[in-house]
């Protein structure tokens, strides 16, 4: 990669350049001629069957052409190999790449381009590059079709490799040539090279060009680049608003993407089903519920679209409304292992275990493979329902039942299992077997273990792996804190707060998000921004006085030792989703379900104050933190208390 790097870098240079070094053994170049005069009714009969897409009788009558030395028109075999792509009829092809070859006879170039085309759409790369390195001349098309070959096929640094030969030989790239490199690369400098070129080029302003850069500078991470490319544009069509708005649809850019989406639709344009599938996409990440159910009226239109209806599922699992995902899961006539996994992993997620494992039956039985995805929704399944044995069965049986290697998310979900039932010496055995290296997730998921069970020594040892993968992992500086402090080892306390402040290190402050008549209101602890926090905190201390009378305590052994923020002593009563809950009961109907997302894992105090809430208030209540999703309703949570 580092060899095309630098052949990039001279792109300025090669386009003007006509050397030809890629000299490869060519076709000899003169036409041959056929031995008889042609055959009127032959060739006749054979166009006919090309272009009636009758491939048995063209298939013998070309055959009979051969031995008399006919040939058809270029237009005549290019109808032909689509009647063989049509019937993935292979062997055919390769018959009608013989025939044009045959008795000396040299076709032109935009046959060969066709048979190449061919070869590629039938996933024969070697065949395609063997006849490409025979072309006598190569143009374009020809050269540009190999690039989109390999880069489709994930061989980048050979889509790239070809594109340096390409102008070594003289050839310029169009513009559906710099739409399939750009699809190669995985590398910042070798973008900005291409960009520089289809500047000197004066193609820049083309929309396919255009949209192919917004796709490479977003998959990198690039989104200030995507959008200066996206504004530059005078004239926009579907195709560029739909790169745009996936593109920070899949940064995680939601509030963006939704704003490019208003900006599309004043702009008269209609969504397709790739621009709602970002917009879907967008809606999940932010969990926004109603505004998600607003574009599903949209997807309405287009019902037998497989991806749209996955990304439609998906986001009402991940907004926590299972009766909605469960009404579009059973809607669906077309159902993949993308359906079937998100609907697994959307019931698990959201604390309803044994309905997941349930459909994971129902997914064997209708015939569809599990696939790594699945696997891992059926052992968070397990996980989050302290299902030891099952989860153990899957996990051991996946590889032979279903030829699935197990991953590090997957033992992660085992590792979490056994730790969560007190297992803890075997989920340490665990991670010494494991085939792949622990990664600092694992470690992660052992330190949450050991401090449920207060095995300080394996805590202390699996807190260090992690600040040796993640240095700048604060919640696992916080945690250690805790546990020295618990195990009143106030010196390993004090080394810890200055190995944080030394390394400009703070905990990350609880949020949470409620969204109120399509808007979103966020509230941090302490939060004196919000217009009616003094309302929310009158509410919220009346709300804890009559909870108190009827058995609540605040539970301080949630409160950590030296956590900043939302963990201090003194704003127990005043976490982000006590707040949020309040300002739900205020603001929504009674009948409303309150729906709530936070950025960290909700306390034990807060899960205790959650469900008498819904109880008192006969309200339901979703609380979605970064593990899974809380449904509360009368006292009782989904999870079961195990989380």
């Amino acid at each position: 990669m580092r060899t095309v790097s630098a052949k990039l870098k001279h792109i300025g240079t090669s386009l003007s350049s006509s050397s030809r070094p890629y000299s490869l053994t060519p076709l000899a170049s003169s036409h041959g001629k056929p031995r008889n005069p042609p055959s009127p009714t032959l060739l006749n009969e054979f166009v006919n069957f090309c272009y009636q897409r009758d491939l048995p009788k063209a298939m013998n009558a070309m055959a009979a052409m051969e031995r008399h030395g006919i040939y058809a028109d270029s237009i005549t075999y290019s109808e032909l190999i689509k009647c063989c792509l049509a019937r993935s009829a292979v062997e055919q092809g390769k018959l009608v790449h013989k025939h044009v070859f045959s008795n000396g006879y040299q076709p032109k170039t935009f046959l060969i381009n066709i048979l190449i085309s061919m070869y590629v759409k039938f996933k024969l790369l070697d065949e395609a590059q063997a006849l490409f390195d025979q072309m006598p001349e190569r143009n374009v098309v020809s050269w540009t079709t190999m690039i989109s070959a390999y880069a489709n096929a994930k061989l980048s640094d050979k889509a790239l490799e070809f594109f340096v030969l390409m102008l070594r030989e003289g050839v310029l790239p169009n513009m559906f040539t710099f739409s399939s490199v750009l699809r190669a690369c995985n590398g910042l400098f070798n973008v900005r090279q291409l960009h520089c070129g289809m500047i000197k080029l004066g193609l820049e302003s083309d929309v396919f060009v255009r949209s192919a850069l917004i796709d490479v500078y977003s998959k990198l991470d690039e989104l200030k680049d995507a959008i200066c490319v996206f504004n530059e544009m005078e004239t926009k069509d579907l195709v560029v608003w739909n790169s745009i708005i996936g593109g920070l649809a899949q940064n995680n850019d939601g509030d963006e993407a939704l704003d490019q989406f208003k900006r599309m639709k004043r702009a008269g344009f209609t969504a397709d089903q790739a621009t709602l599938t970002s917009v879907l996409r967008a809606c999940t990440g932010l969990a926004l519920l109603e505004v998600g159910r607003q574009v599903h009226v949209h997807v309405l239109k287009f019902d037998v679209d497989l991806i749209l209806n996955n990304a439609l599922l998906d986001m009402y699992c991940k907004s926590g409304s299972l009766e909605d995902a469960k009404s579009v899961f059973e809607r669906m006539v077309l159902k993949d292992v993308i359906s079937w996994s998100t609907m697994i992993a959307g019931l698990a997620q959201n604390g309803f275990s044994q309905e997941a494992l349930k459909l994971f039956d129902l997914m064997k039985a209708s015939g569809i493979k599990p696939n790594y995805i699945t696997i891992l929704g059926v052992l968070f399944a397990c996980s989050h329902a302290g299902l030891v044995d099952d989860g153990l069965y899957y996990f051991r049986s996946m590889k032979r039942l279903y030829g699935i290697d197990p991953g590090r998310e997957h033992y992660g979900c085992i590792i979490d299992l056994l730790g969560r039932a007190g297992k803890v010496d075997e989920a340490v055995r665990l991670v010494q077997e494991m085939e792949c290296e622990p990664d600092a997730v694992t470690w992660r998921t052992l330190l949450g273990a050991c401090r449920v069970h207060h095995n300080v020594d394996l805590a202390i040892y699996a807190g260090k792996q992690v600040l040796k993968l993640d240095p700048e992992d604060a919640g696992t500086y916080v945690l250690l804190s805790n546990i020295y402090a618990n195990s009143q080892r106030w010196e390993d306390v004090s080394e810890i707060r200055r190995q944080m402040r030394e390394k400009g290190i703070t905990k990350e402050p609880g949020c949470s998000w409620i969204e109120v008549n399509k808007q979103i209101h966020a509230f941090i602890v302490g939060d004196t921004a919000h217009p009616k926090i003094n309302e929310i905190n009158r509410r919220l201390n009346q709300l804890i006085h009559k909870l108190m009378g009827i058995g609540y305590v605040p539970d301080t052994n949630f409160v950590l030792q030296d956590l900043e923020g939302e963990q201090r002593d003194d704003s127990l009563w005043y976490h982000s989703e006590k707040l949020a809950i309040v300002f739900g009961l205020m603001s929504l109907s009674s009948g409303s379900v309150i729906r709530i997302r936070k950025n960290l894992r909700i306390c034990g105090d807060c899960h205790t104050f959650a469900k008498l809430v819904a109880k008192m208030e006969c309200r339901v209540i979703v609380i979605r933190d970064p593990i899974r999703y809380h449904h509360f309703q009368n006292g009782v949570c989904s999870c079961g208390d195990y989380w």
